[in-house]
């Protein structure tokens, strides 16, 4: 795997991982409660950043499109879960999320590796 396909993974990993706190943050702390311009103001602008640099690296990396788009919605599949039980105590080893993750890896690993 190249250093660009890497930093365009991690810059949407990033990405994905500051959407989550965006819209979850009101139900995981009190502080965040009916703040929703506030959430809008911090996070903005570093998720717009890291996907319009992930997008780029990945593009660079494969010349496909299709390919950050792919990589973008496996990754975001995979934080979310993990963010989620770790946050919220919500179980992600149920057998439909097991399975909707266990494709999202599929995904992006047929998006790598598949020439």
């Amino acid at each position: 795997m190249s250093k660009t396909l890497l930093l365009g993974t991690l810059l949407f990993l990033t990405g994905q991982t500051l959407v989550w706190f965006q819209t979850n943050s009101q139900l995981v702390w009190d502080w965040w409660k009916d703040k929703p311009f506030m959430a809008a103001i911090v996070f903005s602008l570093p998720i717009a950043l890291a996907f319009w640099y992930g997008t780029k690296h990945i593009y660079e990396a494969t010349g496909e499109l299709w390919t950050a788009r792919y990589v973008a919605f496996g990754i975001s599949y995979i934080t979310f879960p993990f963010l989620t039980q770790y946050f919220l105590g919500e179980s992600m080893f149920t057998a439909k999320t097991l399975v909707c993750t266990g494709l999202a890896i599929i995904i992006v690993c047929i998006q790598f590796f598949w020439k």
